[in-house]
C-alpha cells in the first residue's frame, strides 16, 4: 500500500492539485498562485504565458516511456531529431530515451509543482509548437519571452527555478521546464531509489530489467540534479 506522500511523489496520488482555468493546466494547489502571478508579470511585460504541460500521472508517464521503447513514438538525438532505436543496445535504447523523456515515477511533473512553457504573444497561429532549444534562442518564436524570463527568474520574485537550464549529461537542456522550489526542492529529496525501485518492479515497464540494472547510474545521472 503506497501512502498519500509516496503517491504524490510518484505521480499516483492527485489530492493536492488544483486545475486552473485560465492557464489551461493542473498543478500543485500551493503553486497555483506563484504561476499566476508569473502570468500576470509576463502579461505586464507584453507576453501571454501558456502552460504547454503541467501535471502528468504515472500513467501517462508510463504510456510515454512505452511507446517509445517499442518504436511507436519518436526518440530523438542531442539535436531533437529522431533516431532509429531499432540498431541500439537495449542499454543504449534506455540512455537515449531518458535524454528526453524521465522515468514513469522519476518525473518531476508528477509533483504538480512544474511545467513547461513559451509566450504566445507573438507566435503565428499556424505554428506547431516543438518545444526545442531553437525556439527559445536567436530568431526562435519564443526567444524575446525567453530573454524576458531570464531576467524574471534572477530576480527570484516567483520562486521558480530552471532545473534543466544546463547541460549535466544528463537530462537535455530544457529552458521552457518550470520548478516551483519551494516544493520541487523538498520533493526531490523525498524522492529515494528505494520506492522508484519499488514501484517500478511491480509495473509493466518495457525495458524494465534493463532500467533496474542501470538504476544507481539513472539515478544519479539523470533523477538526482539537486
Amino acid at each position: 500500500m503506497i501512502d498519500q506522500n509516496n503517491g504524490l511523489l510518484l505521480g499516483l496520488d492527485e489530492r493536492e492539485l488544483v486545475d486552473s482555468p485560465l492557464l489551461g493546466c493542473r498543478i500543485h494547489r500551493q503553486g497555483l498562485d506563484p504561476l499566476l502571478f508569473l502570468a500576470e508579470r509576463a502579461a505586464s511585460a507584453g507576453f501571454i504565458l501558456k502552460v504547454a504541460s503541467s501535471y502528468r500521472s504515472f500513467e501517462r508517464q508510463l504510456l510515454i516511456w512505452n511507446n517509445k521503447a517499442r518504436g511507436l513514438r519518436p526518440v530523438l538525438n542531442d539535436a531533437g531529431e529522431a533516431i532509429d532505436i531499432n540498431v541500439l543496445s537495449e542499454r543504449d535504447k534506455v540512455f537515449a530515451i531518458l535524454r528526453w523523456s524521465a522515468l514513469p515515477g522519476a518525473s518531476r511533473h508528477h509533483w504538480g509543482t512544474d511545467v513547461d512553457v513559451y509566450g504566445s504573444a507573438h507566435m503565428d497561429p499556424e505554428y506547431q509548437l516543438q518545444l526545442t532549444v531553437a525556439e527559445t534562442q536567436g530568431d526562435g518564436p519564443f526567444a524575446e519571452f525567453h530573454c524576458w524570463l531570464n531576467d524574471e527568474l534572477a530576480q527570484g520574485s516567483s520562486n521558480f527555478f530552471r532545473p534543466y537550464a544546463q547541460d549535466r549529461g544528463g537530462v537535455a537542456p530544457e529552458p521552457w521546464h518550470l520548478s516551483y522550489a519551494p516544493l520541487a526542492t523538498i520533493f526531490s529529496r523525498q524522492l529515494t531509489q528505494d520506492l522508484l525501485r519499488g514501484q517500478l518492479e511491480q509495473t509493466d515497464l518495457e525495458l524494465k530489467q534493463v532500467v533496474l540494472d542501470n538504476l544507481d547510474e539513472i539515478f544519479q545521472q539523470f533523477i538526482r540534479i539537486d
